[in-house]
């Protein structure tokens, strides 16, 4: 086979880049190691940034967002038995978040893919980008037991952590940073309304917590956990239990509890590979960078990566010009590290780590005592948090 450009993954990004690429007449083709059916039962982050909510629109995917998303002006830090709210809107001139559910997301892009008759494969394994240092690449794969060859002029890696794309790449060619947090957030999903109408952050003693939703009648909860803890160890009423202590009084009371539908531990860490170009192939999303959940920021940071990367690809088919895909990797570092940083900054912030010492809590508790008493540190806040612009 042969198309313009092979997509390892489809994940968001790699369906995003995907319609978009359609869209522009620009023919692709995506693969993946798993079903349709395993993608849409991962359950992921939900906090979208307007940027991102505009290329699901630009990508003709965006009906049921309108339709279903919660608008939120606003959010709320926890801390020593008090609630502070962050006023988005008002610190950040009229911006906010959107809540709709990454597995959402994921449903529209794959309905609009399929809408197109654009080719996904699935269950395609051993797939191997080869050749990408030069202008003839491509990309092999088994399915059926069959073996397969794709050549194309572009891949693009959006294959996650995980992945095999950043896997491929010459060692000598790529740096990485990464930093493990020692805990992890507990998360539990169930078809209880949430405790309040916008997300609560909290820092406790007993460790951190967050009181999310997907809808008005699906919550999403989280407790800080040690790295090594079990999800087999919390049963629904232990957790139910332990987030009630984390929050303050009227936040507690308010909690609906339910049986759960999903319940996992997700690790905490920060992570970035430079560049994000090698020749013809492109890292996209967290096959390139991965952040904590604190900030909201890593289905939006692999949708940035999407919009740098497509305007590049399409000046560079339709115009025969590599000035945008030349200047990828830099362009969305620049964002990515400043995301990395917000997130490793609300993490710090948030968290109770293990090791810390007496001084460094009192300076976590002069930094929230700061940052709810002016409104220069909270706009900094809100800045990042709705968003820096592309």
């Amino acid at each position: 086979m042969r198309t313009q450009v092979v997509i390892i993954g489809s994940g968001p990004s790699g369906l995003l880049l995907g319609q978009l690429l359609t869209k522009a007449g620009i023919d692709n083709i995506i693969l993946d190691r798993v079903d349709k059916e395993y993608i849409l039962g991962r359950v992921r982050a939900g906090v979208l940034e307007q940027g991102t909510v505009d290329l699901v629109e630009q990508a003709g995917a965006a009906a049921r967002l309108r339709e279903k998303a919660l608008i939120h002006e606003g959010f709320s830090i926890a801390f020593d038995g008090r609630d502070h709210r962050i006023d988005l809107a008002n610190l950040t001139d009229g911006k906010h978040v959107t809540i709709y559910g990454q597995t959402e997301m994921t449903r529209d892009l794959i309905q609009a893919r399929e809408a197109t008759g654009a080719l996904t494969l699935y269950d395609a394994h051993d797939v191997t980008p080869h050749d990408f240092a030069g202008d003839k690449p491509h990309v092999t794969y088994v399915k059926d037991s069959i073996a397969g060859r794709i050549d194309c002029e572009i891949i693009a890696g959006c294959d996650g952590f995980h992945g095999v794309s950043r896997k491929n790449v010459p060692v000598e060619a790529i740096r990485t940073f990464e930093r493990v947090y020692p805990f992890g957030w507990l998360g539990l999903l169930a078809d209880v309304p949430p405790v309040s109408h916008e997300l609560v952050y909290a820092n406790h003693e007993r460790g951190f917590a967050l009181c999310s939703m997907r809808s008005t009648t699906r919550s999403r909860y989280y407790v800080q956990v040690s790295a090594d803890e079990q999800v087999e160890a919390w049963s629904d009423e232990r957790f139910w239990d332990e987030l009630r202590r984390r929050l303050p009084l009227h936040h507690a009371q308010a909690v609906v509890t339910g049986p759960s539908f999903e319940k996992s531990i997700a690790p905490l860490r920060s992570f970035v590979a430079e560049p994000l170009r090698f020749g013809r192939l492109f890292l996209v999303g967290d096959a390139a960078h991965i952040v904590p959940p604190t900030g909201a920021k890593g289905l939006n940071l692999a949708a940035s990566d999407v919009h740098y990367l497509f305007e590049g690809l399409r000046e560079f088919f339709a115009e025969h010009s590599t000035a945008g895909v030349d200047a990828y990797s830099r362009r969305a570092l620049a964002r990515v590290w400043k995301a990395v940083r917000f997130s490793w900054w609300m993490t710090t912030m948030l968290h109770r780590f293990p090791d810390s010492t007496d001084f460094e809590r009192r300076i976590q508790e002069a930094e929230l005592d700061y940052l709810t008493h002016s409104r220069a540190a909270a706009a900094a806040l809100a800045e990042n948090y709705v968003g820096l612009p592309y």
